[in-house]
């Protein structure tokens, strides 16, 4: 965690504060009576957009008043003086900016660009630090006058509301490195973006690094450092080795950019080591990893195993697939499919939701989440060296416990819990996804209280590889040869109007799964993904 001192920028830090000095600056436009008075003429009759001057002289008087470190007098130019007056007192104590200097550029509009020059000092360590910002100016609803529209932005172009800046002693850079000793970068691996300052923050004091100092952004409220914004000392950065795969996450990063919304997870069965973390959208949150969504028929994995476990079903047991089955609530199938004549094998390969309903009367209310957490691992505390939510499968009754035997209700997973699903029906033990050895810290990883029975892993991994090569799965999978096994899935979700479609497979000792939000049916849209990632391998 960075030494520094937050500097609040927006929100409820830089009310309180401005409340606590109402009587200096007021919150609303800085437009007290006596603060109007100290320009050279009244401006409280004036209307419409700000004239060139006014708005080159509020500029200036801002300007001048930050560089001259008179942060009360700089926020009385703005529109938000509590909020700017704390902002501004930060940036210079706070980010020890011991000077600053501006060079205003060529106003386009009320906008008005400057340059940005400011000597940083931490300590035995000083730098100057370079860059451009803009202000625009407006005219004060209450006041008439023409003020600084007050915003984060202002003090830096990459800070927003709900931000503040950290500065000081950081952690130790690292150089994160693949499973086969490649170095990972988020410019090579753009989904790393959300990955690397975790594995920095974690692990930087343990990878042999010496600690640099730097200004970055934070969320307020959180220790999870963002952007580095301007690096002090670099300090000395140390080696981290991680169980990723270039490779694998090579494939799983060009594979999901060509979804809008998608994300994918592979890890290694044998180990539970993760190969491969990506998602379309490059954001600090990770919903491959933290996601909290509906898996759809991809939960019939695990629904299975339960039902194989208490005898209440078997591969080339006559198990019917009706139009409807009724268990709290009317369930149905997608697109209103039936085979009267199926065995329960079918139904899973052809993700027979009515199917699995019949049988929910056959079993305890609590069967499948036990199964769920006993064998799969799924909502224990999972310490992968990363944040993670490691699934919810919570024991319900009527409609409720139906509906989670096909992944609906109130279950809850993501990619990499799904991954993980896959990883166990293909060794029959579950093995704790992590992304960097326990050995590293010490830490204890999750272990599932039993293995799945050697008959139950059997069934499971024929009717995954059924699926795979004749069921819902077969266009995804072709081609992957002969140790395959797989799953589809489809969720409704509240207010979509199309299902969440969800994949998840393994091939030979590689496992993975993705979810593509609105994307229908998992295997034309979620399948085609977790395929080129297990091609991969």
């Amino acid at each position: 965690m960075r030494t520094g001192v937050k500097i609040a920028v927006g929100g409820t830090i830089a009310a309180v504060v401005g409340v606590a000095g109402y009587g200096a600056y007021n919150l609303i436009e800085g437009a007290s009576d006596s603060q109007t008075a100290a320009h050279s003429e009244p401006a409280a009759d004036r209307t419409g957009p700000p004239s060139a001057d006014e708005i080159h002289e509020t500029a200036k008087g801002f300007l001048d008043a930050w560089a001259a470190g008179d942060p009360e007098k700089a926020a009385d130019f703005t529109d938000n003086a509590g909020a700017a007056v704390t902002a501004l007192t930060g940036y210079r104590e706070d980010a020890h900016v011991k000077k600053v200097s501006f060079k205003p550029g060529t106003a386009v509009g009320s906008k008005v660009p400057f340059a940005v020059t400011a000597e940083v000092s931490s300590g035995e360590h000083h730098a100057t630090w370079t860059y451009d910002s803009a202000l625009t100016v407006h005219r004060g609803k209450n006041s008439g006058r023409a003020l600084v529209d007050w915003k984060p932005a202002v003090l830096h172009p990459k800070l927003q509301l709900g931000q503040h800046l950290t500065a000081g002693g950081s952690h130790p850079q690292i150089t994160a490195l693949d499973r086969h000793g490649k170095e990972l970068t988020d410019k090579d691996f753009p989904s790393l973006v959300a990955v690397l300052p975790q594995l920095r923050q974690k692990f930087g004091d343990k990878a042999g690094g010496e600690a640099g100092v730097e200004v970055a952004i934070e969320p307020d409220g959180q220790h999870t450092p963002g952007p580095t914004l301007f690096t002090v000392s670099k300090g000395k950065p140390g080696k981290l080795q991680t169980t990723l795969d270039a490779a694998a996450q090579r494939a799983a990063e060009k594979a999901v950019k060509k979804q809008k919304d998608a994300s994918v997870v592979a890890v290694q069965p044998s180990t539970g080591g993760i190969l491969a973390i990506a998602n379309s959208k490059k954001t600090a949150f990770n919903p491959a990893l933290m996601g909290q969504t509906a898996p759809g028929s991809t939960m019939k994995v695990i629904t299975a195993a339960a039902l194989l476990e208490q005898g209440k079903a078997s591969p080339g047991k006559a198990l019917p697939c009706p139009k409807f089955e009724t268990y709290g609530m009317k369930f149905h199938n997608v697109e209103g499919a039936a085979n009267p004549g199926a065995t329960f094998a079918q139904d899973f390969a052809a993700s027979c939701n009515t199917a699995f309903i019949s049988l929910a009367k056959d079993i305890p209310d609590g069967a499948v989440p036990g199964v769920a957490k006993d064998v799969f691992g799924i909502g224990l505390d999972w310490k992968t060296g990363l944040s993670t939510f490691d699934g919810s499968v919570p024991s319900d009754t009527g409609a409720g416990k139906a509906a989670a035997m096909i992944g609906q209700g109130r279950v809850q997973m993501n990619p990499l819990n799904m991954a993980s699903v896959a990883a166990t029906a293909r060794t029959g033990s579950f093995h704790q996804p992590y992304v960097v050895a326990p050995s590293v810290d010490d830490r204890e990883l999750a272990k599932a209280a039993r293995s799945l029975p050697g008959p139950v892993a059997k069934d499971l991994r024929a009717m995954m590889k059924l699926t795979a090569t004749q069921g819902t799965g077969q266009g995804a999978m072709a081609g992957l040869g002969s140790d395959v096994g797989a799953k589809t899935g489809s969720a409704e979700v509240d207010n979509q109007s199309r299902s969440n479609g969800w994949f998840t497979a393994y091939r030979g000792d590689v496992a993975a799964a993705a979810v593509v939000p609105q994307g229908g049916h998992g295997g034309d849209s979620a399948g085609p993904i977790v395929a080129a990632v297990l091609r991969a391998k």
